[in-house]
């Protein structure tokens, strides 16, 4: 592993977007999309008015088709007549020509390189290098009528790159992998430069944060590899989150891990609720991000992440027999025998126990102001269990980091999420804590750092025990119940995805280490949840696809009755166990 430093903030030139600009030092811009049909004006100005009233700064509409990009004329004329001005962005899937029309009426087009061009086929093929060249001369005829538009118009546009649907062309050069996706918005940014458009915002996003997390990273580091006018401002999100406390926790790792270390000008929390939910844990996020960079000394550059690689730390037995550290799994601490005694007879928390307490395993304290502190770690040969002091004047992720930079990889990490839990643990509100907890400890835990994990920030110690597997979970560290890869609703989604993800949750919540994932249509479905075990993807109105891995294995089964049959193929794929 090493260890990167990154003054804060990342220096991007600005781009304008209607009445907004994004980038060049003018705060972080909070977005959102319409779950509503885009041929539906009423009520996508309905909900344009709702996001806004909750302070969306630029929405998304959803524009599959030349007739959808249509009506955003008339949704953006009957928002004006209401005084409305936000800015427009048009998604586009699949149909150049409807970019083309949709460019006449928004300030901004959003074009997934994995399918503006290419199409996904999971086709295995090995590409010449002059094969190669003629596919991105293909690129370039396709591309280059909508970059000479939006020069004309004054129009911005995001090449937005999402892990699940890269392009066979891609996949098979590069894998399907954080390069790839990099690569992929590469070669659509060189025609738009080519051509003059350097109106651009680059996203690398994907519902696994580990995933997500590497591709920004590499991103900004291939940028800024290109040259000082490469500095194009970043829009961050983790796709397809899912919802409730998963989809926050997920997101705060991978968009607030970002922030946390001056990457990213725009975000948008994806979240399977109804849209205006994501406002306020999008404007959470960058409230807490601001507060860590006042908490750093003046002048102090912010340590950058680490693509993950778990430190390997040595197995170290504590005096109730429970292994921290090596190939166990990272363990969940309590501060007191009192309180683990407390909550090991509570039925309510079931298997979800705290597995040690700072009583009994006193762990070494390092004071990263005193170089002997840390330094002395050197000279013990044996594993013992290291943490950080109280009181230390950083937050937890950059404090840190910095300490397994410092310390020798035998000795295992007692992460904690507040180094201050009497006087500035406790947030206002629980929103707060799952964030903050989430970017403190999840970040860390998806670049392979921490064996072991305390959670103080939540004063209820039961509640405590909860958020910290609920951490795990998301970091994709231990696995405790199903997992969702849950998109957000929008105006091509072909069934109601909030409520047929509760009834799944529902129904299907209870297998632990299987994963599941729900996808309104095909854009992204087959590509995001092929590491998923199970897949629900609406294939035509009312109709549902059954996938396993990515192989579709069901076709065209009625709504009402595709969870049942879901199940079916649980059972009979040897996942099922009863409740």
């Amino acid at each position: 592993m090493r260890v990167d430093y990154r003054k804060r903030p990342r220096a991007t030139r600005p781009v304008r977007v209607g009445t907004l600009t994004i980038g060049g030092g003018n705060g972080i811009v909070v977005q959102s999309m319409l779950t509503s049909d885009t041929l539906d004006t009423e009520k996508c100005v309905q909900e344009t008015l709702e996001l806004v009233a909750a302070g969306c700064q630029l929405v998304r509409l959803a524009a599959p088709t030349v007739r959808d990009a249509a009506n955003l004329g008339a949704i953006r004329e009957r928002l004006g007549a209401l005084g409305c001005s936000v800015p427009l962005v048009a998604d586009i899937h699949f149909k150049p020509e409807a970019a083309m029309e949709a460019v006449r009426w928004v300030e901004k087009v959003r074009i997934n390189p994995g399918n503006f061009c290419d199409r996904k086929k999971f086709a295995v093929r090995v590409y010449t290098d002059a094969e190669y060249a003629r596919e991105l001369e293909k690129i370039e005829q396709t591309f280059r009528p909508l970059v000479l538009e939006c020069l004309r118009r004054g129009v911005a546009l995001r090449i937005g790159v999402n892990h699940g649907s890269l392009s066979d062309r891609i996949t098979n050069r590069y894998g399907d992998t954080p390069a790839g996706m990099v690569e992929s918005a590469l070669e659509y940014a060189r025609v738009a430069r080519k051509w003059g458009l350097h109106e651009l915002v680059f996203s690398m996003k994907a519902s696994n944060p580990k995933v997500m997390l590497a591709a920004y990273r590499l991103l900004v580091r291939r940028l800024e590899e290109q040259g000082d006018d490469w500095n194009y401002p970043i829009h961050l999100g983790v796709t397809e989150a899912g919802d409730g406390i998963d989809g926050r926790i997920k997101s705060a790792i991978g968009i607030g891990g970002l922030l946390a270390e001056g990457i990213g000008d725009t975000i948008r929390v994806s979240l399977t609720e109804p849209s205006k939910e994501e406002i306020p844990v999008a404007r959470a996020l960058v409230e807490l991000v601001e507060r860590y960079r006042n908490q750093s000394p003046e002048g102090m550059v912010i340590p950058a992440g680490w693509e993950y690689e778990r430190r390997s730390s040595r197995k170290l037995t504590l005096p109730d027999g429970i292994s921290v550290g090596g190939d166990s799994p990272v363990r969940v601490a309590v501060t007191t025998r009192k309180e683990r005694e407390q909550l090991i007879q509570d039925p309510a928390l079931g298997e979800l126990l705290p597995e040690f307490d700072l009583e009994t395993v006193r762990p070494r304290e390092v004071r990263l102001d005193q170089e002997e502190s840390w330094k002395s770690l050197w000279n013990i040969r044996e594993p013992c269990l290291v943490t950080i002091a109280d009181r230390t004047p950083l937050p937890p992720l950059y404090a840190f980091r910095l300490l397994a930079a410092r310390i020798p990889s035998w000795h295992p990490i007692l992460l904690k999420d507040t180094f201050w839990p009497q006087e500035k643990g406790t947030w206002p509100d629980q929103l707060r804590t799952i964030l903050d907890t989430s970017i403190q400890i999840g970040v860390l835990l998806c670049e392979g750092i921490g064996d072991a994990v305390l959670v103080r920030n939540e004063p209820d110690p039961k509640e405590a025990v909860l958020l910290a597997y609920h951490v795990l979970q998301g970091a994709g560290t231990r696995s405790f119940k199903t997992e969702f890869v849950a998109c957000p609703s929008c105006g091509r989604t072909l069934f109601d995805l909030q409520q047929t993800t509760a009834r799944i949750r529902a129904a299907t919540g209870h297998l632990k280490g299987v994963k599941i994932a729900v996808m309104g249509c095909i854009v992204n479905g087959p590509g995001e949840m092929a590491d998923a075990d199970f897949g629900y993807v609406g294939g035509a109105p009312g109709k549902v696809n059954l996938y396993v891995g990515k192989t579709p294995v069901r076709f065209n089964i009625p709504e009402e009755e595709a969870v049942d049959r879901l199940i079916e193929l649980i059972r009979e794929k040897g996942k099922w166990v009863d409740p």
